[in-house]
């Protein structure tokens, strides 16, 4: 069974236990938390479950006592497929072997906080922004374009780039629900290209990382929200910097 949730930073968790009820509270609260969880009734069903490698757990809570394979046995077998920190839970003390082989232990019954704690260990450190620290346009380039056209001509330019950008980040989202890592790479170099010339500093960083870091879609995914915030940055700085005026006559 799986229960997924949209929080792609977080380990995938597989929770290996023979009662139904212990399952379904252990999924619901790290779903609830974020996580995507995936729950087997029994040793024999979690090897089938890694074996047609449909996911890849980064963590595994496993149930010390359950009828077929079970205990140390069903460690030996999970570490041979999969490199998931491994944590038995249990209702009474593990066997010796069992607490020598797992990577820590839980007994039942624990609570939310608990549980939180032991997977807190695996979740990364978001990482920060790629744009906090930059302008949302080069000054200089700025100053460059307006010595050399009418402000009306500056404008136009900057929001044509808005534009491009709402364009680009459809087809970004499409390219990433897609897998294609090369488009989101092509997508990425143009707006790094367009966004530079112009010196959309911002939207420059986030086209730059997409070529670079495309075949990556998890991060490609957190990328989307950048680009949007860049973008929005672009539209204020046009309502603030750039509104329309009458030019002057030259």
């Amino acid at each position: 069974m799986l229960i997924s949730s949209e929080d792609q930073r977080l380990p995938v968790v597989l929770v290996i236990d023979d009662d139904m009820v212990s399952r379904e509270v252990i999924a619901t609260v790290l779903t609830m938390s974020g996580y995507t969880v995936h729950t087997a009734a029994g040793g024999e069903d979690s090897l089938e479950m890694l074996d047609g490698g449909s996911f890849t757990p980064g963590v595994i809570l496993m149930d010390t006592q359950m009828p077929g394979l079970s205990g140390s046995a069903l460690i030996r077998e999970l570490r041979v497929r999969t490199t998931a920190f491994l944590y038995a839970i249990s209702a009474s003390d593990a066997p010796a072997e069992v607490m020598e082989s797992a990577d820590g232990f839980l007994m039942k019954p624990f609570g939310p906080d608990a549980l939180q704690s032991l997977l807190q260990r695996h979740t990364p450190e978001p990482e920060p922004s790629p744009i906090e620290d930059l302008p949302v346009v080069n000054a200089t380039t700025l100053a460059q374009l307006r010595s050399i056209m009418k402000e009306s001509g500056v404008r136009e330019i900057f929001t044509a780039i808005v534009t491009d950008l709402e364009k680009r980040h459809a087809l970004l989202v499409a390219a990433i629900e897609n897998g294609d890592s090369a488009e989101i790479r092509r997508i990425g170099h143009a707006i790094k290209g367009g966004c530079g010339m112009a010196g959309a500093l911002q939207a420059m960083r986030i086209g730059q990382l997409l070529e670079t870091r495309g075949d990556k879609l998890e991060y490609s995914q957190t990328l989307l929200a950048e680009l949007q915030a860049a973008t929005l940055n672009l539209k204020r700085m046009l309502d603030a910097e750039l509104s329309p005026r009458i030019d002057p006559a030259v």
